[in-house]
């Protein structure tokens, strides 16, 4: 063996001894878990999309993100209202503050509201992690969707109650995919998140009478799979979220 093969042997067993000792540190001290910033309500309020308004769904949120240990940070419902005689429109991604957000196993969701929502052509080819295994409770427990617990009675209250496992994707939002409020004169918030006034099928199929807009956790389902705006609901009680496989989740943000 040649000095300067010698050299370069002796320099590449150093480096794969530093690599090894450098592999070794990181798994003995992983880069910290981000704190939950996110996350779908593992129980709606039991009201339909009766929420008490944006203050009753806010306060849900902060409830149990309490109860998860994350009560030290503000959070907000997803929740647009629409525009009423003296209330101007509140739009859902107005209210979550500007990112990041985390779940409650740390991965990221979006980086900010511009990746959240697609607000570009690019960004919407590259979409956001939002998915059935990351879109999750603050609890950290994955929301079952449009294939499971598949059940003739699994849109019935009674039956989804008694049935954890069974599909409740139905993410209320009250949105238009960019995270906005609706203009037009048709009611897609059940009058801002305080009617449970019941409605019959029309409701969905012409988006008409009490209505709320929901998205799909598990991003299946409603036509276009959107996790903020992929149809309306049969009415607003709790009856009538069950009818399309809801139960009055909705999304929650850190603003902080």
């Amino acid at each position: 063996m040649t000095r300067t093969t010698s050299v370069v042997a002796l320099c590449t067993l150093s480096l794969l001894a530093g690599s090894g000792s450098f592999l070794a540190y990181a798994q003995q001290n992983p880069a910290p878990r981000q704190p939950m910033s996110f996350f779908v309500t593992s129980v709606g309020l039991g009201k339909g999309a009766n929420l008490g308004g944006l203050a009753g769904a806010d306060a849900h949120c902060q409830q149990l993100a309490t109860a998860a240990g994350a009560g030290g940070k503000t959070w907000r419902a997803y929740l647009s209202t629409q525009a009423r005689p003296g209330q101007p429109a509140v739009n859902a991604r107005d209210r979550i503050g500007t990112g990041p957000w985390y779940n409650a196993k740390g991965d990221m969701i979006a980086p900010d509201l511009a990746h959240l929502h697609g607000d570009t052509i690019e960004l919407a080819r590259m979409g956001n992690n939002i998915t059935k295994l990351t879109d999750i409770t603050e609890k950290g427990a994955i929301v079952p969707g449009l294939t499971d617990g598949t059940n003739p009675r699994d849109r019935e209250v009674a039956y989804m109650r008694e049935h954890p496992e069974s599909n409740r994707h139905e993410t209320l939002t009250g949105s238009m995919p960019d995270g906005r409020a609706f203009t037009d004169n048709r009611d897609h918030t059940c009058s801002n998140w305080t009617s449970e006034a019941k409605g019959v099928s029309d409701n969905l199929r012409e988006n008409t009478g009490a209505n709320a807009q929901v998205g799909m956790s598990d991003r299946n389902g409603g036509g276009n799979g959107s996790w903020n705006s992929a149809h309306g609901t049969a009415g607003c009680g709790q009856d009538d979220l069950a009818r399309t496989h809801g139960i009055g989740l909705y999304y929650c943000f850190a603003i902080n």
